[in-house]
């Protein structure tokens, strides 16, 4: 119970702290709160995007919550050494998220203005992983249905990541080709997608062979 309880207030403050107060913050240092792209054509990339995150993050909410109601945990999930270990992540990814976010700085977005140009950030985390604050939302999402363990936690892991690998490879990548062109293929042939060294981009025939 008292697990299921924590793990309500985590999600809740990942939510404040992550979205509401970054945003906040984003348009007092910019005078836009950051967040683009959304109301897209429905059945575009983006639609189905957004439409994943709409239902993932109260799914979120509703595993605990379905947990505290009654329902169980899937088997093999009930233990607390599984819970003890959703707990460690979902720390971390929260604190990996906010340290990626501060590495971001004024380029941070959520979602893609495709009229609009930001810097290309490459340094601190982006160092290891291209999208470093994707990685630790699906760090944090992870803990989170470790830590709940029920059938709606888990299903709203799954949601959360199909809406990342959708945005990030649907709508971000072919952003970030046409607005910084060599450059950003040049650090995503070297960095990868998500974890390290992994989803690393190839580079055009014509600059491969040059080098």
């Amino acid at each position: 119970m008292f697990m299921l309880v924590l793990a309500l207030v985590l999600y809740v403050l990942w939510l404040v702290l992550g979205f509401a107060v970054r945003m906040s913050v984003q348009r007092r240092r910019t005078g836009s709160s950051g967040v683009q792209g959304f109301g897209a054509p429905r059945g575009t990339a983006a639609w189905w995007a957004t439409l994943l995150l709409a239902v993932a993050h109260p799914g979120g909410i509703a595993g605990p919550v379905a947990g505290l109601l009654g329902l169980g945990p899937v088997p093999g999930l009930d233990s607390r050494a599984v819970r003890a270990a959703g707990l460690v992540l979902v720390l971390a990814g929260m604190a990996a998220g906010a340290a990626a976010q501060l590495a971001m700085g004024d380029s941070w977005r959520i979602g893609v203005g495709q009229h609009e140009t930001t810097d290309l950030v490459t340094g601190g985390p982006f160092r290891i992983v291209r999208n470093p604050i994707f990685s630790a939302v699906g760090l944090t999402s992870a803990g989170f249905a470790l830590l709940v363990g029920n059938v709606v936690a888990l299903a709203a892991f799954l949601l959360l990541v199909a809406a990342l690998q959708l945005q990030v490879r649907m709508l971000e990548e072919p952003y970030l080709r046409r607005t910084h062109g060599r450059r950003y293929e040049g650090y995503a042939a070297t960095v990868g997608r998500f974890l390290p060294y992994v989803g690393r981009l190839s580079r055009p025939r014509q600059e491969a062979g040059r080098i």
